[in-house]
């Protein structure tokens, strides 16, 4: 299912032993295996459900993006945060929202496989290829005293 009953899309739920978290020790791990998603082709047909986009609305200069229908697909991956390189405690009291966050290293091995196709990243993952990675504690809301 793309959307879901509470319209709520690109998100699954998973088991809670695929998630490993310790704060303290600024580690956490996310690790699924053979999860069923639909291929989506692109963006617009994920948002669309395979309709395309036939005049990007947006830009009008842009070429039609042509419908692809979903595919069902499995995918497995290994996302990995270590080791704190820089913290930040955030609190909006107005907004009723505070939080701890760590800056961490991460890593991810991502693996896909469809009727036809499969692809698997670089293994081992390069730790160099992380951009950013935040582990993060918070309350907000109600939750927020």
């Amino acid at each position: 299912m793309h959307v879901d009953e509470n319209d709520v899309f690109w998100m699954v739920r998973v088991k809670h032993s695929a998630v490993e978290i310790d704060f303290d020790s600024q580690r956490a791990r996310l690790r699924v295996r053979d999860l069923d998603v639909f291929d989506d082709h692109d963006l617009a047909n994920s948002l669309t459900q395979g309709l395309g986009l036939p005049n990007p609305p947006l830009v009008p200069s842009l070429p039609p993006i042509k419908g692809v229908p979903p595919i069902r697909a499995k995918v497995s991956f290994d996302v990995e945060w270590n080791g704190a390189v820089d913290t930040a405690e955030i609190e909006n009291s107005s907004q009723k929202f505070k939080g701890s966050f760590l800056s961490t290293g991460a890593t991810i091995s991502w693996s896909a496989e469809q009727p036809g196709f499969s692809f698997q990243s670089d293994m081992p993952p390069d730790p160099k290829a992380n951009l950013l990675s935040v582990l993060g504690r918070e309350r907000n809301g109600v939750f927020f005293a």
